[in-house]
């Protein structure tokens, strides 16, 4: 336990250590369009939650997002990348707050717990990242590569949905690449996200190849209202806008024991959704 806490103390000083080293650089030519596409993307994510539009909470993930494009030129920062800090910014901060989380007001806090939970969010971001960068390189093949993946298995599960969106020209780079590029955080509430994002850690390359199954199982789950949909204007508006607001961990439980069921009977049978 005494072994952990050095670790953990020694990963925060680490991280200040960065924001020492590289944060004043923001200002400096070649950095200053990555600043600003962090600075302009931050006030976008998660419009709707209050916590998300404080400016102290802004500062810190202007930090975070910068330092970790600095530190990974070979992808640099990408829109969505934003996103993936929020979950684990909420889950830091609700260690410390009793209340509804979305609303809490971070200046209640100490200036060293903010440090702890900014350090903290930064280091399993990047920790998540490490194993999707592909994602997020030039022209994003991590994720071009995991979207014909999705197809491809989709035919296989249920060939209706399939031919359906080819009948009206439905192409799945359309609706799925936000899927890849978000890992469904635009799709779900954050607390959905949050219990999500717990399975995909206990599961080996969960954020990278269980995610696939996740995206497939979700999808079928809205089979009845795609076939209803008998236009591509109406089938795209439905596939961006799914109707999961009132979503609790009843209804992420029942994708995931779906997402499992696939992975057993495809994981171990890559031919089965291969041309």
């Amino acid at each position: 336990m005494e072994r952990r806490k050095l670790t953990l103390q020694r990963k925060r000083e680490e991280y200040f250590g960065f924001i020492e080293q590289y944060y004043d650089s923001r200002n400096e030519e070649h950095h200053q369009d990555t600043y600003r596409q962090i600075h302009i993307d931050i006030p976008r994510t998660n419009p709707l939650i209050p916590l998300f539009q404080q400016p102290l909470v802004q500062e810190i993930f202007e930090r975070i997002l910068f330092i970790w494009a600095i530190r990974h030129p070979a992808s640099g920062y990408v829109q969505g990348i934003n996103d993936l800090v929020t979950p684990f910014f909420v889950v830091f901060l609700s260690e410390y707050v009793e209340e509804d989380v979305e609303n809490f007001d971070v200046r209640n806090l100490s200036q060293d717990v903010l440090r702890s939970i900014e350090a903290d969010s930064f280091w399993c971001m990047s920790k998540l990242l490490d194993g999707i960068q592909d994602n997020y390189t030039f022209a994003q093949p991590g994720i071009q590569k995991k979207v014909k993946a999705l197809e491809e298995l989709v035919s296989r599960i249920d060939e209706q949905v399939h031919n359906h969106f080819r009948r009206y020209e439905v192409e799945y780079l359309q609706f799925a690449f936000r899927w890849m590029n978000n890992l469904l955080m635009r799709e779900l509430p954050l607390r959905c996200t949050i219990r999500l994002w717990d399975t995909y850690q206990s599961e080996p390359e969960g954020f990278s190849h269980f995610h696939l199954y996740v995206c497939a199982a979700f999808l079928i789950k809205w089979r009845k209202e795609i076939l209803d949909e008998e236009d591509f204007q109406g089938l795209l508006m439905l596939l961006q806008n799914l109707p999961t607001i009132h979503w609790g961990n009843e209804e992420i439980g029942l994708l995931l024991a779906e997402a499992y069921r696939l992975k057993y009977m495809f994981a171990d049978a890559p031919n089965h959704y291969r041309r």
